[in-house]
């Protein structure tokens, strides 16, 4: 009885997650997970949830490890926990969950599409410091940002004649 009741509850959040209706999905994923705390699916998209309605990035992202954690064949686990690092501004973080599902699962489509849609990741500008050193990152903001000046300069240039 107990289990139709969360799945109930879980459906009733996944509409809501898809209106957009982000605080009413919490509740009923919340519900759920209350019925069958041991339910990966629940957990993860307690985190989803609450990453988008309530921007709790630590609580979010602890959710969905441990449901990920739970049950690692699962393609959708990943998805959620990478949705949660991009949306926490963290998306290299995203990017190697991506990497990892794909490792992991081999070619599922909506992991492929996922990481499509972040693209490919530049090569650091020095290459004999991690990716997350400081002066890695602030070059290759800097790299971003200038590229994208010279993307718009030649856009003006084309147009402008």
């Amino acid at each position: 009885m107990a289990d139709s009741v969360a799945l109930t509850q879980f459906k009733q959040g996944m509409r809501m997650l898809r209106d957009g209706h982000l605080n009413d999905a919490l509740v009923h994923f919340r519900n759920a997970l209350d019925l069958e705390k041991e339910n990966p699916y629940y957990m993860s998209f307690v985190g989803v949830s609450l990453a988008r309605a309530e921007r709790k990035w630590t609580p979010a992202l602890k959710l969905c490890e441990m449901a990920l954690s739970m049950k690692r064949n699962e393609a959708q686990l990943y998805l959620n926990l990478a949705e949660v690092y991009m949306s926490a501004g963290r998306r290299e973080e995203a990017l190697m969950t991506l990497d990892r599902a794909l490792a992991s699962l081999g070619r599922d489509a909506r992991i492929q599409r996922a990481r499509m849609k972040l693209g490919n990741r530049r090569s650091p500008l020095l290459p004999f410091l991690s990716r997350q050193n400081v002066l890695n990152r602030h070059l290759g903001i800097l790299r971003h940002r200038i590229l994208a000046w010279a993307d718009d300069s030649r856009f003006l240039m084309l147009h402008s004649s």
